[in-house]
């Protein structure tokens, strides 16, 4: 049974179906255009495909809206999504506004807007879910909530004032960073700044490193000093590597001087690297053990949550010290093997002996060839004295030899050129109607 009136904020990640069950993709946000004197009108939603692809499905193409879910007639445009002008996105430019309640005289702020059907399809914007401005002094109280009709309030947004973008993150707060990313890299410039400014540092931090070059780069240049290089300790060393590799040397130099010393220490080692050899790919945060630890200890270190799959995949054996540039490199013990032993198992006994290091400057073409070879998910790199140095996992390889716009190509497409820097995201055309035979 199709619902009469929804909440948009509810809304956002409902799967959609085609008549036949099959799912479609997910609702990201809802599309709206302002008329004169009624309310703002829905020409779509915007669903996210699979291969991450957002496309447009018109509200005419919608035949019901209920129980978490929407049904379509099965007709799907398709070509990515690109917002025209006129059009405004419910979820993304519109929760946090500002409006004046006419009233009573009020500022107040959109949490959730309610579509309705009129009927024959024609959905538009009914109702506001509005915050007051709190009346107690209380740090942790809230204002009081109303509904409000759009012809009872109008748009306040004060020259310089922010949009709130507290709803935009609550609404998106199930995305995992690489769809946060998408979604972030799909919304107007400022707009995706007022988001990014209110993430917290580790979620930012995960975010960008799902960015490309230059989107990751214009967020950063645009926090104070002191923000970004809290965001840049959060961020994985390559990853903060690569940014700060691009921005001028002065500013460069005072963002490492605000991270933490040993964050910067490993930042300013990736740093001498060339970016396309081991040295310029790898992360310097591997697990490492000595020769004397045990299975127990070894699967105790890959079970924590906040390690990347393809770090906790091996365990380095070295000579101490134990932290990068180590002691001699022994070797690698992938998980699996320590799952054959028992827990008091050294894992100096369990060593690959057919899996070798890479050297610091070893090309990534080089680098590449080796964990193809050895069907690796990553590989250990040394130093001249045969310290290790770092790990080169399969996400960094994959990251440089993927072409610059992988990020915005869906299913069925091609590699459009080579890596280079600076990345740009393409932007695509096409002809939209809310009631198209092409939905």
């Amino acid at each position: 049974m199709s619902a009469s009136k929804v909440f948009v904020a509810r809304l956002a990640g409902c799967s959609v179906f085609d008549p036949a069950g099959d799912r479609v993709g997910r609702v990201r946000d809802v599309l709206v255009v302002y008329r004169r004197a009624d309310p703002p009108r829905v020409v779509g939603l915007i669903v996210e495909v699979p291969g991450k692809r957002r496309i447009f499905l018109s509200i005419g193409r919608v035949t019901s809206i209920g129980a978490g879910q929407v049904i379509t007639t099965g007709i799907v445009n398709m070509r990515r999504f690109e917002q025209r002008g006129g059009e405004v996105r419910v979820i993304a430019e519109m929760l946090g506004r500002k409006v004046l309640l006419t009233r009573d005289r009020i500022r107040a702020t959109i949490e959730d807007v309610a579509i309705e059907d009129r009927g024959q399809g024609d959905w538009e914007v009914s109702q506001l879910f509005l915050r007051k401005p709190k009346t107690t002094p209380s740090p942790f109280g809230k204002g009081p909530t109303t509904f409000a009709t759009w012809n009872e309030v109008t748009e306040d947004e004060l020259p310089g004032e922010a949009q709130s973008a507290e709803h935009v993150i609550a609404a998106y707060s199930d995305l995992v960073p690489a769809d946060l990313a998408s979604t972030l890299l799909d919304l107007p410039e400022e707009r995706r700044f007022e988001v990014a400014e209110e993430l917290p540092d580790d979620r930012l931090a995960d975010v960008l490193e799902e960015m490309p070059d230059q989107e990751r780069i214009d967020i950063l240049t645009r926090l104070e000093d002191a923000r970004a290089a809290d965001v840049l300790d959060q961020m994985q060393p390559d990853d903060a590597a690569d940014v700060l590799a691009q921005f001028p040397d002065d500013r460069s130099e005072a963002l490492l001087q605000l991270m933490e010393p040993e964050e910067a220490q490993d930042v300013r080692m990736l740093l001498e690297y060339e970016p396309d050899t081991a040295g310029g790919l790898m992360t310097t945060e591997p697990v490492i053990v000595s020769a004397d630890a045990t299975v127990a200890e070894g699967l105790a270190l890959i079970r924590r949550h906040e390690l990347a799959p393809a770090l906790g995949a091996s365990v380095c054996v070295t000579l101490p010290p134990y932290e990068p540039p180590t002691g001699r490199f022994l070797g690698l013990v992938h998980f699996q093997r320590m799952l054959r032993y028992p827990p008091n198992e050294r894992l100096g006994t369990l060593i690959d002996q057919q899996t070798e290091p890479v050297r610091v400057d070893a090309s990534a073409a080089e680098v590449t060839r080796v964990m193809a070879t050895y069907n690796l998910v990553s590989v250990p790199v040394v130093d001249d004295a045969h310290r290790l140095v770092g790990v080169v996992t399969i996400d960094d390889v994959l990251d440089h030899v993927l072409p610059d716009d992988w990020r915005s190509q869906g299913e069925g497409e091609s590699p459009s050129r080579l890596r280079q820097r600076p990345r740009k995201t393409p932007v695509t055309t096409g002809r939209r109607t809310t009631r198209g035979p092409n939905g």
